[in-house]
């Protein structure tokens, strides 16, 4: 049976992939040395070049420019840190190479940040800085160049040191930091950065639940059945369907405004509506494809290969649309001020600043992104497609769960965590069985076989909590050292 032929849309999805082997070695080969150090810093020249021609004549240039240098590096390491955290399930569970993983999400997000990213930005990183406070602008301009630069710098290190921080809150420390030297605390925010330091403890702890049932749910209603692929044909499409679902309400939620603009009420009705239709579309494709596969572990896991590519896409794209914010909202704020003289909470974002924010994290996901794929697909936890759309439907249900709590959420906690559970119920599940079966055993040697058999890496999982903790502290207090820098130099 396993060798009858399949559906076209798994069977041409495999032969495709397999063919785009050269992008994965050109990313390996230019990564290595000054290389990829060379083809950024061209990125960074190339975006200066578009601002100055963008911008013309302008009193204030030179801060204009100095700011897009940080808005480019800020964006590249963007691309190097952040888009593994929706690719990397995908390759860690050998559902994409690395080189179609690089390849798609570089197209996902910047068709997320150029189709789908807001016309307009929140400049001041979720409000941290309360604008009706701010009366000195060129302290605000000042500010946001540390800012962006003390981000840069740590997400930079975290990469370095292979840990997936949240760029979103390495943005948030460096306002944060620069903001108290430069306006001083009336200025912070400070309801919503207490929001923001339980959302280190939420947002993972989140994920890994959600990630964690999906698991059991799959292993106890297919993989454990005696005919585990009728279980399949039979609950694959739920699956499918809540994963569509779950990511229309997603991006509707986190504001694809140039598609189409929602009020917040509408995102779960057309939740509900995608992931009906998608049901009725799926249904009777798995059921065809589930006839084609033996009742084994191994055909059963080709039935999540494709919504796991799928998932990962969309999760790029809706990252895309999101997180560009992180790398041009400061940069839109200092052109605005700089061309005003007036800081205002939303502004207008220039078509090239946009460019500029897409094409950098292409760029540095190209350049630099191998390294943190491999983390968090392979050096946490073994994944699988199983395992690896648990995850990845966790991360949009996480998030549609936590906005409308009104928590703001950090996409890179979320999918990490999802890792994190899936590793740990996997590990609480075989002790648990284990347990069962060897009743008789010494203590001492089911101890030590225990400490043997994790499946969680303990020092990749306390490097990233660690960083985690870090991020918007360290953030900060470099973001608050530059900025003291950069008014001792004016003066």
């Amino acid at each position: 049976m396993s060798n009858a032929p399949s559906p076209k849309g798994w069977r041409t999805l495999d032969k495709d992939l397999s063919r785009i082997s050269q992008v994965e070695l050109a990313a390996t080969y230019v990564a290595r040395g000054v290389i990829g150090k060379a083809a950024a810093a061209g990125f960074v020249v190339l975006a200066v070049l578009l601002a100055a021609a963008s911008m013309g004549h302008l009193d204030n240039m030179v801060v204009v420019l100095a700011a897009t240098v940080l808005g480019a590096y800020m964006a590249l390491n963007i691309g190097a840190n952040d888009v593994s955290n929706n690719m990397g399930p995908a390759v860690g569970a050998r559902a994409l190479p690395m080189g179609a993983a690089i390849l798609i999400a570089a197209i996902a997000e910047s068709a997320g940040a150029l189709l789908a990213g807001s016309n307009v930005v929140h400049t001041i990183s979720y409000d941290i800085l309360q604008i009706e406070h701010i009366t000195d602008v060129d302290a605000l301009v000042w500010a946001m160049l540390a800012a962006l630069m003390s981000a840069a710098l740590w997400v930079n290190f975290s990469t370095w040191v292979g840990a997936p921080v949240s760029t979103t809150h390495s943005v948030v420390g460096g306002v944060l930091g620069a903001g108290l030297v430069a306006l001083g605390s009336d200025a912070v925010n400070w309801p919503l950065v207490a929001l923001i330091a339980a959302n280190w403890v939420v947002s993972p702890l989140m994920g890994a639940v959600i990630a964690a049932l999906f698991l059991a749910f799959v292993k106890t209603q297919i993989a454990y059945k005696e005919d585990k692929i009728a279980a399949a044909a039979r609950w694959v499409p739920v699956l499918v369907a809540i994963m569509a679902g779950a990511f229309t309400s997603y991006l509707m939620i986190k504001g694809v405004d140039r598609i189409f603009t929602s009020a917040p009420t509408s995102a779960p009705l057309a939740g509900l509506v995608v992931g009906g239709l998608t049901y009725v579309i799926t249904a009777p494709i798995i059921r065809h494809r589930a006839k084609q596969l033996e009742n084994r572990n191994r055909d059963l896991k080709t039935l999540f290969t494709l919504p796991l590519v799928i998932s990962a896409t969309l999760l790029s794209f809706a990252h895309g649309a999101n997180d560009v914010a992180n790398a041009i909202g400061p940069l839109a704020a200092i052109v605005h001020v700089t061309q005003t003289g007036s800081s205002v909470a939303d502004v207008e974002v220039p078509r090239w600043v946009m460019v500029i924010g897409a094409l950098g994290i292409s760029f540095g996901l190209f350049l630099f992104g191998p390294k943190l794929i491999r983390m968090v697909g392979d050096q946490i936890t073994k994944l699988n497609p199983m395992r690896a759309f648990c995850v990845s439907l966790s991360a949009a249900i996480t998030v549609i769960f936590a906005s409308s709590l009104g928590l703001p959420v950090s996409s890179t906690h979320v999918a990490v965590g999802g890792v994190f559970g899936v590793g740990f119920f996997r590990e609480w599940h075989m002790a648990r069985q284990r347990k069962k079966k060897k009743k008789n055993a010494p203590v001492a040697l089911a101890a030590e076989e225990g400490r043997r058999r994790k499946l969680v890496r303990r020092s990749h999982f306390m490097t990233i909590i660690a960083a985690w903790m870090f991020t918007v502290p360290a953030a900060a207090a470099l973001s608050a050292m530059i900025f003291s820098l950069i008014r001792l130099g004016l003066m």
